[in-house]
C-alpha cells in the first residue's frame, strides 16, 4: 500500500459522502481534532513518573475518542451507515474525572499561567489546540448538521486538559504561577 494517492494534489479529499476542498471547514475541524489528539500524545511522553500513570491511561483512552469525534465530523450529515460514536457517557467520563482533578489541587481563585512541570505544560498546549478545534466545531455547525455530542465533548474536553494539567503540577510539587494584573475571577458556585 502506498501512502501517497495523489488523489489530493488538486486541493480536494474525501469525507464519508463525498469529496470536499481540503479547506472545507468539515476538514478544518475533525484536522483540528487531530492535532488535539497529536499534542495529547505528545503530553503523554512527559507522563513517565508513577505518579502521573492513571492520567496517562486516560489520555490514551481520550486519543481513541478524539479519533471518534474526527470521524463523526468527517461525516456528511445523513450519509453515515453506523451510529455516531461520540456520545454522552464519555462526556459524563470526562466531567467525573474534571471534579476529581480539581479537588487534587488548591483552591483557584485568578487565572494561572499555562506551564509548571514539561506534563503540565503539554497538557496546556492540548487544551489550547482543543479550544481551537471546538471553535472550528461552532463555525461548522453554522453551516450544517454535526453530531452535537462532538461539540459538548471538545468544550469538556479543554476543561479537562486544565484540570488534568494542574492536578499534574500538584502531583509532581509544582505551584501555578497566578496571573499577576488577574482579578478574582473564579469563586466558590455557593458563594453569591
Amino acid at each position: 500500500m502506498n501512502l501517497y494517492t495523489r488523489t489530493g494534489d488538486k486541493g480536494k479529499t474525501s469525507i464519508i459522502g463525498g469529496r470536499v476542498d481540503k479547506d472545507d471547514l468539515r476538514v478544518e475541524a475533525y484536522g483540528t481534532i487531530d492535532e488535539v489528539n497529536s499534542f495529547t500524545g505528545l503530553a503523554m511522553t512527559w507522563m513517565n513518573d508513577e505518579i502521573l500513570k492513571d492520567m496517562k491511561q486516560e489520555f490514551e483512552k481520550i486519543q481513541h475518542e478524539l479519533f471518534d469525534c474526527g470521524s463523526d465530523l468527517a461525516v456528511i450529515h445523513g450519509k453515515q451507515k453506523y451510529p455516531y460514536k461520540t456520545t454522552p457517557d464519555m462526556i459524563e467520563f470526562l466531567e467525573t474525572r474534571i471534579d476529581a482533578y480539581t479537588a487534587e489541587a488548591p483552591p483557584l481563585e485568578r487565572f494561572i499561567l499555562p506551564g509548571g512541570t514539561e506534563a503540565a505544560a503539554a497538557i496546556h498546549v492540548a487544551r489550547t489546540v482543543a479550544r481551537r478545534a471546538e471553535r472550528c466545531i461552532v463555525s461548522l455547525k453554522k453551516e450544517t448538521e454535526i453530531n452535537e455530542h462532538v461539540l459538548t465533548y471538545m468544550n469538556r474536553l479543554s476543561d479537562y486538559f486544565f484540570a488534568a494539567a494542574r492536578a499534574a503540577n500538584a502531583r509532581l510539587g509544582s505551584k501555578d504561577v497566578e496571573y499577576e494584573r488577574s482579578a478574582i475571577v473564579f469563586t466558590k458556585k455557593n458563594e453569591s
